[in-house]
Formats: structure tokens, sequence, C-alpha cells
């Protein structure tokens, strides 16, 4: 009876831990990689922006949470870019290294976004990040607004 009991458990216990695994593979959306991944841990700077807009700010997914005004939203726009992308949302996409690699640079409209700066430096996906964003031509502006909401919206309604 004992032997009966112990062998219904482990079969019961291995089943449940299937079902996740089958579910995550039918459904490529589901955040289980997520869940067991390491954490991500981002510092954002923001200076020249606006008095109420810069901050000094730490963002943490996976879970989020952190100082970050919006750490949920935030972590869900760079886990959205890199599955939109296949590459990290701090990586120059492959039309990018492209076109500099035949050195092709893109036209930027030559437009000033205003001072604003962001740095942000941490890891992610256990890779070192150190990027900055600014304003200072239409490519930068574009740049910058790509990163909303983990940088600060400038300027738009």
């Amino acid at each position: 009876m004992l032997r009966r009991l112990a062998l219904s458990a482990s079969v019961s216990l291995l089943a449940l831990a299937a079902a996740p695994a089958a579910t995550a593979q039918a459904d490529p959306l589901l955040p289980l990689p997520r869940l067991i991944a390491a954490p991500d841990r981002l510092h954002v700077t923001v200076t020249g922006a606006d008095g109420e807009l810069d901050g000094d700010y730490t963002l943490h997914c996976n879970p989020a949470g952190g100082t970050h005004p919006n750490a949920e939203g935030a972590c869900d726009k760079l886990a959205s870019m890199e599955l939109e992308r296949g590459v990290s949302p701090f990586e120059d996409t492959r039309k990018e290294r492209a076109q500099q690699r035949a050195g092709k640079a893109p036209m930027c409209t030559m437009q000033y976004g205003g001072p604003a700066k962001a740095h942000i430096k941490g890891v992610w996906h256990s890779k070192r990040v150190d990027v900055t964003y600014d304003r200072g031509n239409g490519c930068s502006i574009s740049r910058w607004n790509e990163m909303v909401p983990v940088i600060p919206a400038i300027g738009r309604s």
C-alpha cells in the first residue's frame, strides 16, 4: 500500500513538472523561461530631460521591481523588444549592423530634441549593458523613443 502511494505521488509530480514545459512549447509567449532565468539588474540615469523626468533609478526584471517608476512596463518593453528583434534590446539590429558594415550611415534628420541624456548600465540576461541615449538628431530621438518606458517619454502627448 505504501509502495503504491509513493509510486502514485511520484507519477503525479512528474506529470505536474512536465505540464508547464509542454504549455511553454505550445505558447512561446508564456514567461516560463523568464521565471527560471537569472534576475536582470539595470541602473538607469536620466539627466537634462526636465526636473521631474530626471532621476537615478534601479530596474530589476524577473521579477519586476526596483526604484523605477514603471518597473513592470519597462521590463515588459525590454522583453517584447527582445522577442521582436531576436537580439538583446541593447544591441543594434541586424539591419543596422549590415548598413554599418556596408559603410552606409543612416540618414538622420537634423532636428535637436533637447539636452536629455539617459545612461543604462547593468546586467541583462547575464550580459553587461552600458549604453547611452540622447536626443541630438532624428535617429537618436527615434532610438530614445523606442526605449520608452525604460527611459521617460519626452515631448510626446
